[in-house]
């Protein structure tokens, strides 16, 4: 599944700044429920899920990307919000760098396989140091968007 099926303009949040990993995580999953893709009833069941993977590992990667993420029985289709961080979070990544780009996924727990193929590819895409400087420069969300869409079909 392409990043770009799935973020729309909505969900990304620029800039996300200021906060530690805890409270990022609770921005974007905010944005999911604002934009629709967890439900009210569900959203602190979703944060507390994203909490305790992240508590057990650390999702902050390296080159400035972290990809918060969890599976549950309480969305039926995949969800995901970005941030964009120029000044970069702490995220205890594995290069001890700061995160400029956190996704935050949220899959439905019977699509495992989805869900290991959506963290792939979004590894994938975002390997790219040239992409990754654009978005972060990015001077809004849908000037984000077009830049993963250019880099996915440049990618294909």
């Amino acid at each position: 599944m392409k990043l770009s099926e799935v973020l729309v303009e909505r969900s990304v949040i620029m800039p996300i700044q200021e906060m530690d990993k805890w409270a990022a995580i609770e921005v974007l999953t905010d944005r999911l429920v604002e934009t629709d893709q967890v439900t009210k009833a569900h959203r602190d069941d979703v944060h507390a899920a994203l909490v305790a993977r992240e508590r057990s590992m650390s999702t902050g990667m390296e080159n400035g990307i972290a990809i918060p993420h969890t599976s549950v029985e309480l969305v039926t289709e995949t969800a995901i919000a970005l941030g964009v961080a120029p000044a970069g979070i702490e995220f205890e990544s594995i290069d001890g760098r700061p995160a400029h780009l956190i996704v935050l996924l949220v899959n439905p727990a019977h699509r495992t396989k989805a869900h290991i193929r959506t963290l792939a590819e979004i590894a994938r895409l975002l390997s790219s140091a040239e992409l990754r400087a654009r978005l972060v420069a990015a001077s809004s969300a849908a000037e984000v968007l077009e830049t993963i869409r250019a880099a996915e079909v440049a990618a294909a």
